[in-house]
């Protein structure tokens, strides 16, 4: 075995050893403080650490409306005459909701839209997509 690989086996056994430390220094002293060594009181504390980082990062997940409305945006994208298509976003900036035609809209990167238009590209979060008009009507995909 070359020396580099047994240099990266060593530094990855090293950084494993210090997970296992962290973890038991964490366990040994929070478990070990007067009031969590009661397991009550220790299992109501887990169980609020566990709503409270649910509620937190729940809101990064995609809601089930922006699943949609994410299929609908491909399908757009990919239309024909999507020139016949407008996006109805909210603008953070501005403050207020925004009308932009969809012939501009050039790609969707994960979690954004990219929209070129005038030389310049705009980058929109999907969870500001309130709307999708085909012909200035509200637009669900179905023919």
């Amino acid at each position: 075995m070359e020396l580099y690989k047994i240099k990266k086996y060593l530094w990855s056994g090293l950084g494993v050893a210090g997970v296992v430390f962290f973890w038991a220094g964490v366990w040994d002293g929070l478990g070990n403080l007067w009031l969590l060594t009661n397991p009550l009181v220790s299992l109501a504390v887990g169980l609020l650490i566990f709503l409270v980082s649910a509620v937190a990062f729940g809101k990064l997940d995609l809601k089930s409306s922006d699943r949609s409305n994410l299929s609908l945006l491909y399908k757009v994208k990919n239309h024909p005459k999507k020139h016949h298509f407008h996006i109805h976003y909210k603008d953070h900036n501005k403050k207020s909701k925004v009308k932009i035609s969809a012939k501009y809209l050039v790609g969707i990167e994960k979690t954004f839209l990219i929209l070129r238009e005038k030389g310049h590209e705009l980058f929109i979060p999907i969870y500001r997509v309130e709307e999708i008009l085909h012909k200035d009507k509200p637009w669900s995909g179905k023919k």
